[in-house]
C-alpha cells in the first residue's frame, strides 16, 4: 500500500481550475441542466459533478473536458474544426524538435 501525500498547485493553477468549473455550472444552468441530469450524462455522480464545477484539482481532466463538452463550454477553439486544425499544428511543431532532451554535461566557458 502506497503512503499518500499532499501534493499542492500553484495559485494560477487553483484559480485556472476554479474558473473552469465556474464555466461548466454557468454552462449548466444556462442549458437549465440539474446537477444530476449532467452527472448522468457524464457518467458520474453528483458528487463528482460538484467537484468539476469547484475545480478540484484530483478530478480527472477526461471528465471536466467532457463536463464542458456536454454544456457548451469551448476549450481551444471556437469550433469543433479548429481543435483539429490546432492539433495538426502541434504535430508539426513536435516534429521538428529534438526526439530526447538531454541535460546538458558540462558547461563550456567561451571567455577569452
Amino acid at each position: 500500500m502506497t503512503a499518500t501525500h499532499k501534493r499542492t498547485y500553484s495559485r494560477y493553477a487553483m484559480e485556472a481550475l476554479g474558473l473552469f468549473g465556474k464555466t461548466v455550472r454557468l454552462g449548466r444552468m444556462q442549458h437549465r441542466l440539474t446537477a444530476q441530469e449532467l452527472a448522468e450524462r457524464i457518467g458520474v455522480s453528483r458528487s463528482t459533478l460538484q467537484r468539476i464545477e469547484k475545480g478540484d484539482p484530483k478530478v480527472e481532466i477526461g471528465l471536466m473536458f467532457e463536463a464542458a463538452a456536454i454544456v457548451g463550454v469551448k476549450l481551444f477553439d471556437a469550433d469543433g474544426n479548429g481543435i483539429t486544425a490546432l492539433t495538426g499544428r502541434m504535430d508539426d511543431r513536435i516534429a521538428l524538435l529534438p526526439k530526447h532532451v538531454y541535460k546538458a554535461g558540462k558547461q563550456i566557458v567561451d571567455e577569452f
